[in-house]
C-alpha cells in the first residue's frame, strides 16, 4: 500500500501546536494508521496538496429528513409554528415512504455529508415498521436500508435503533403519526440484536437510542439500559423544548436532565441530544458525568428550540459533539459556526468557547474542532484504542481525514491554526477538496464518485414520494 505524503496535517491532539509539516502517512490493510512522520520526503508516496484534518463525526442523524429538508418553511396560519406543528408535518412525510425509498435518501444524504466533510455518522434511526405499524420480514430492514447506503458511499457508520412507546409523559397513548416506530422491549432487544452481527461485520459500531423520556416509560429505559450498558453508546432526546421541561415538571416535579441522573447511573456511554433548557444545577451535574451532550445547532434554530449554554458546560469540564439532525443543513462548518455564534448572541462577547479551559489567545477553530472531535468519537461508540477508533490521527486510529484547498482565496497565506479559523469562519464555499475514510479515497476534487447517480435515483425517489402522498 502506497504512503501518502501531506505538506500540512493538523493531528487533532490537545497540545501547543497540533501541526505537523511534510508529513508521511501509512497504514494498514484495515484502514488504520501505523506511522505519521513529520519532516518526510514525498518521494515514494502519493502526494496531497493542500492541508488535512481529521475527519468529523456526524452524531445525531436522522436519515429520512434529507427527503423533507426546506419544506416546513410555510407558515401554519393562525397556530403558531413550533417544534410541535414541525413534527405533524414530519410525519405526514413518512407515510408512504418505502425500504428503497429510505435508501436513496440516506446515500444522498451521505454523500452530503462526505462531500462537507464528516466521514462517519450516527444514525438516529426510528422508522422500524410499515406505513400501518406491521413489522417487515426483517425487523431491522429500515436501520439495514441506512447500513447499505453507508456502505455505498463508504462513510463511517454507527446503528442507533430508535426504542419508543409512547405519546408523552406517563404512558400518553402513542398517536397514528407514530405507528411505524413502536416496539416492545423484547422485539426492541431482538432487533439490536440482530444489527450488531451484521453492522459490526462491516466495521461499525451499534449503540442504543431510547427517544426521549416522553416516549419511553422509566421501567423500559430500566430494562433497555439494564440489558445494553457496556455494549455500546446510548443515546437520547432530552430538555431539546421548554414544552417538555414543562411536562416532565407536571409529571415528576423534576426537570428532565435532573431526573435522569437521579434515576440512572449516567456516564461516558451515554450522549444526550441538544440538552437546550438546562438549569445550573444540571449543568454542572450532567458535566462531572463524563456524557456527551450532542448539539445540532442549525437544527435547533430552523425548530426555534433555543441555544444550549455550551460554554458554561464545556467550562465544567463537560463534553459535547456535533450532528446534523434534521439535515436543514450538512455542513460541519455552519455547526461550528453557529454553536460559537449561538455563544456569542447570548453573551455579547466574541470567541467565547476559545476561552473555556483553554490558554490565552488560543483558536476558536481549533477549540471547537478539537472538542467536537473528541465528543462525536465518544458518542458514536469508536473513540480511539478501540476498533475503527476515530476522532484523531495518531498511531491507532483509523486514517480517516479531510483535506482543505489551501489554494482557494478564503485559505490563501493562512498558517497553523489560522487555516481552522478561516475554514470555520470565513465565508460559505464548501473548502474540502479530498475526504479519505480507512485509508481510501472517498471524495476526490470535491466529488463522490457517485454523486450523479446517487442523486439521480434520489430524484426519481422525491417524485414517487410526492405522487404517493399527493
Amino acid at each position: 500500500m502506497q504512503p501518502l505524503f501531506i505538506p500540512t496535517l493538523f493531528t487533532g491532539l490537545a497540545g501547543p501546536d497540533g501541526w505537523l509539516r511534510n508529513v508521511r502517512l501509512e497504514w494498514d490493510s484495515e484502514g488504520v494508521l501505523t506511522a505519521i512522520l513529520p519532516g518526510s520526503s514525498p518521494e515514494g508516496c502519493h502526494t496531497v496538496a493542500g492541508c488535512a484534518v481529521p475527519g468529523i463525526p456526524n452524531l445525531h442523524s436522522h436519515a429520512h429528513q434529507r427527503a423533507m429538508a426546506g419544506l416546513a418553511e410555510r407558515s401554519g396560519g393562525q397556530e403558531k409554528d413550533s417544534f410541535w406543528s414541525w413534527r405533524t408535518r414530519m410525519y405526514g412525510h413518512l407515510e408512504a415512504m418505502t425500504p428503497d425509498d429510505l435508501e436513496a435518501i440516506a446515500a444522498q444524504l451521505y454523500v452530503e455529508m462526505v462531500e462537507a466533510g464528516y466521514t462517519a455518522v450516527g444514525e438516529f434511526q426510528y422508522l422500524h415498521h410499515q406505513p400501518d405499524g406491521t413489522p417487515y420480514a426483517d425487523p431491522a430492514e429500515m436501520t439495514l436500508r441506512c447500513l447499505a447506503a453507508a456502505r455505498e458511499v463508504g462513510i463511517g457508520f454507527t446503528a442507533l435503533p430508535v426504542f419508543y412507546a409512547h405519546g408523552g409523559f406517563g404512558g400518553e397513548a402513542p398517536t397514528p403519526g407514530q405507528r411505524r416506530f413502536l416496539h416492545t422491549v423484547d422485539a426492541f432487544l431482538r432487533l439490536v440484536e440482530r444489527l450488531e452481527g451484521e453492522i459490526r461485520a462491516a466495521e461499525g459500531s451499534v449503540g442504543i437510542a431510547p427517544h426521549s423520556l416522553r416516549a419511553v416509560a422509566p421501567e423500559e429505559l430500566t430494562a433497555l439500559v439494564t440489558a445494553f450498558h457496556g455494549r455500546g453508546p446510548i443515546h437520547l432526546h432530552i430538555a431539546e423544548q421548554r414544552k417538555e421541561v414543562e411536562d416532565c415538571l407536571a409529571w415528576c416535579g423534576r426537570r428532565p436532565v435532573a431526573w435522569l441522573l437521579e434515576q440512572f447511573a449516567v456516564d461516558a456511554s451515554w450522549c444526550l441530544i441538544h440538552g437546550t433548557h438546562l438549569d445550573d444545577g444540571e449543568v454542572r451535574a450532567l458535566a462531572a458525568t463524563g456524557a456527551v451532550v450532542g448539539l445540532c445547532p442549525t437544527t435547533e434554530a430552523n425548530l426555534g428550540d433555543g441555544i444550549f449554554r455550551a460554554a458554561d458546560f464545556l467550562g465544567a469540564g463537560g463534553r459535547i459533539g456535533i450532528g446534523s439532525d434534521s439535515h436543514i443543513s450538512i455542513s460541519p462548518v455552519e455547526e461550528l459556526r453557529w454553536l460559537e455564534y449561538g455563544q456569542r448572541l447570548i453573551t455579547h462577547q466574541r470567541n467565547v468557547l476559545a476561552t473555556e479551559n483553554a490558554p490565552a489567545h488560543s483558536s476558536t477553530g481549533r477549540r471547537l474542532l478539537e472538542v467536537v472531535l473528541a465528543g462525536g468519537a465518544q458518542a458514536c461508540g469508536r473513540g480511539i484504542g478501540g476498533i475503527g477508533g476515530i476522532g484523531g490521527l495518531q498511531p491507532g486510529a483509523r486514517a480517516d481525514f479531510v483535506v482543505l484547498d489551501t489554494d482557494h482565496p478564503l485559505l490563501m497565506d493562512r498558517q497553523g491554526d489560522e487555516l481552522l479559523d478561516s475554514w470555520i469562519f470565513s465565508g460559505n464555499r464548501n473548502l474540502v477538496q479530498e475526504v479519505w475514510i480507512g485509508g481510501q479515497p472517498i471524495v476526490q476534487e470535491g466529488r463522490h464518485p457517485r454523486r450523479d447517480a446517487i442523486a439521480a435515483r434520489f430524484q426519481t425517489t422525491l417524485q414517487r414520494l410526492r405522487r404517493r402522498t399527493a
